[in-house]
């Protein structure tokens, strides 16, 4: 089974360019993120015609997450059980199903904005709901995996600089105690081998050339239990579709998996 996780920048923007890496790439499941559309106005007639199931939290703006698979979905859960409001409202940021007889969830987790502002005391908040919600499946004997765009660099060895990102918040001491927090609750960091360089970057900003001169980040990530970790047989990161006008900012981490060994 080849599973991927995927921050698309908008799934209508992408929809061609999305649609052609899934026929290529040969993807069984996709974990997506920030699809920035309604549910509505998410393109299931499309993936559809590709052999997908879909299901989406998504209510427009700038959120929005989803899983496709052609391996089933099933007891899909809409949202972050126990998860904080923002501003009133619990943020379209998880989903989970079971594809293939794996649990899989699709996060997109708070970005923080700013240290001093109410979006990181979110973050942080939503990080602590999310370790209580898959403890269980974590500590459990069924595949089972967190993917997505996590918002936090684990390590400085995750970021092309260290001195140019302190004291955001994808690098804070708190944010990464909270990866911790979740690894702890069961789940290994599967870490993806980089197409071109040594390191496995999967996010680039668009300005300055940050592409080309390769000064990323490694902030989607997949974090599975010891029967998830034990089925991957590999795991990269597809720079490839970073390239080229009208490419996310993000590449997609793809894994793949042999549930039998």
């Amino acid at each position: 089974m080849r599973i991927a996780t995927f921050n698309v920048n908008s799934i209508t923007a992408r929809l061609p360019r999305l649609l052609a890496w899934l026929e290529k790439s040969g993807t069984d499941v996709l974990c997506v993120q920030e699809t920035k559309c309604s549910a509505e106005q998410f393109p299931h007639e499309a993936l559809r015609e590709l052999g997908y199931a879909s299901a989406v939290n998504a209510t427009g703006r700038w959120n929005g997450v989803a899983l496709l698979s052609k391996v089933g979905l099933d007891d899909v859960v809409v949202g972050l059980p126990g998860g904080p409001d923002y501003e009133g409202v619990q943020e379209p940021r998880a989903i989970s199903a079971t594809c293939g007889g794996v649990r899989l969830w699709s996060v997109y987790v708070p970005n923080g904005r700013e240290v001093e502002h109410d979006h990181y005391g979110y973050k942080l908040s939503w990080f602590r709901s999310l370790t209580a919600a898959v403890a269980g499946d974590a500590a459990g004997p069924r595949p089972f995996a967190v993917l997505g765009d996590f918002n936090v660099a684990p390590t400085d060895e995750d970021v092309y600089d260290p001195a140019v990102f302190e004291g955001l918040t994808h690098v804070t001491p708190a944010a990464r105690a909270a990866l911790d927090a979740l690894r702890e609750a069961g789940l290994s960091d599967v870490l993806p081998r980089p197409l071109k360089y040594d390191r496995p970057y999967t996010y680039w900003d668009y300005r300055q050339l940050a592409f080309p001169k390769n000064r990323g980040m490694r902030i989607d990530l997949v974090y599975g239990n010891e029967s998830f970790g034990k089925a991957v047989t590999d795991a990269y990161v597809d720079r490839e579709e970073r390239k080229g006008k009208g490419a996310s900012d993000h590449a997609p981490v793809v894994v793949d998996l042999n549930l039998d060994r």
